[in-house]
């Protein structure tokens, strides 16, 4: 079996390969190929990859390669965890929205939406390459913002079967079920608790957990909402949570506390951008240390917790046709009532041979619908924009963002957007 990483020298990597070595007697991995167009990144990574895999006997072998045709050419699976314009690029897209009073976060808001105009015709090229190569592999794609991407691909690359995956809901049930301190082996329960979540990526709820069919979310909330009371600096308010009755993805708080979000970018320098370069240097540092054979522990400050699990998790079930439920990115398909069949949501799906079937769901209520319906619009017409390089339509969908600038102000914030980014957006720039 053969498995393409496109982005392989990100500092994720290692996370992943630790999955693969932990699955070896499930999941007969024998060719593993790291791509990266940056030469000596993917040096330090796959060099330390390679290592890593030695160090367990070799189960399988570790490629490395800047041809991402090569790569794909008859792969099992495809995922992607790249970034067009590297961190830079991401520390930009922070001070975008900074330099305009609106957020500046990498996935959300004005930050997001360019991500996304520079990532997607990328992705799409992809599946371009997978229909030719490797037209029967799945595309896994962990490449932010994972359901806008995951939203273009079921748009304008629909014959691929491609699948947007985020560590947020696995890290969610982790810390649901270490919260609940229940007495047993945590990675058994964690592979038997279902977490009931739907949205979209990076605006979901989180509305059920259940342990072996046995409903434990009376007791989660009753957890969540004492700890968030005695709290001083909580992020979250219990009255909000109370009348929710579920408990918000984390990224939720750009659109709730709005105004506490913008006050702590004031403080910037330094951003999360900057943060996370910070790490990297550090991290490649020790991934170059011609003796190491394990993923350092700084490796959980880049944000990457439960990555190896849900990544290689997701792989095994579909390869071994297991029917294990998973929250992933895919278009819903009339499983949820009244919602348009096309929109691409994050919720629970069976993963097994057929692919990643999205499960029937109860809609949200309306105090959350309006704003996954605003959202969406916006996501779709992102798409579109950076698909055609139509200026009208990465208009349309700022003016459709909540977290957008106000309609007169729109044209200078989108100016600023793709001069900032010109070399990774030649759609707008004929």
């Amino acid at each position: 079996m053969k498995v393409a990483v496109i982005g392989g020298g990100s500092s994720y990597t290692p996370e992943l390969i630790n999955g693969f070595l932990e699955r070896v007697d499930q999941f007969p991995l024998k060719e593993l190929w790291l791509v990266d167009i940056l030469p000596e990144r993917l040096e330090i990574v796959g060099q330390f990859a390679q290592r890593m895999v030695q160090a367990k006997g070799s189960p399988f072998q570790v490629h490395l390669t800047g041809d991402r045709r090569r790569a794909i050419a008859g792969a099992s699976y495809v995922t992607t965890q790249l970034r067009v314009g590297w961190m830079q690029a991401r520390c930009e897209d922070e001070y975008l929205g900074r330099r305009h009073g609106l957020v500046g976060q990498e996935t959300t808001g004005v930050g997001g939406m360019a991500k996304a105009l520079r990532t997607i015709p990328v992705i799409l090229d992809i599946a371009s390459n997978m229909r030719e190569l490797a037209p029967d592999a799945p595309l896994v794609n962990f490449t932010n913002p994972a359901g806008l991407v995951t939203e273009a691909l079921s748009r304008y690359a629909s014959d691929i079967t491609a699948v947007g995956v985020c560590n947020v809901p696995i890290t969610a049930k982790m810390m649901m079920l270490d919260a609940l301190d229940i007495q047993g082996d945590a990675a058994a329960q964690a592979q038997r608790a279902k977490l009931l979540t739907l949205g979209l990526n990076h605006l979901s709820w989180h509305r059920g957990l259940t342990l072996d069919g046995e409903d434990l979310w009376p007791q989660v909330m009753e957890r969540f909402l004492a700890e968030i009371e005695s709290d001083d600096e909580a992020e979250w308010d219990p009255a909000t949570l109370r009348t929710l009755h579920m408990i918000p993805n984390y990224y939720l708080q750009y659109f709730y506390y709005t105004g506490h979000k913008l006050a702590l970018q004031e403080v910037w320098p330094p951003s999360r951008a900057e943060e996370v370069m910070a790490i990297e240097k550090e991290l490649l540092a020790q991934y170059a240390e011609p003796d190491r054979t394990e993923p350092p522990e700084g490796l959980m400050q880049r944000g990457g917790a439960y990555y190896s699990t849900i990544a290689t998790q997701l792989l095994n079930a579909h390869f071994n046709d297991l029917g294990e439920t998973h929250i992933v990115n895919v278009p819903q398909r009339g499983v949820v009532p009244s919602w348009p069949e096309d929109w691409v949501l994050e919720m629970p799906c069976r993963v097994d041979l057929d692919g990643f079937t999205p499960l029937p769901a109860v809609p949200l209520p309306p105090v959350c619908a309006g704003l996954v319906a605003q959202v969406k619009a916006y996501e779709i017409l992102t798409a579109a924009a950076a698909f055609t390089g139509d200026r009208d339509l990465a208009y349309r969908a700022l003016l459709a963002h909540p977290l957008g600038p106000p309609a007169d102000k729109i044209t200078a914030v989108l100016d600023d957007m793709l001069l900032t980014h010109k070399a990774y957006l030649p759609q707008f720039w004929p």
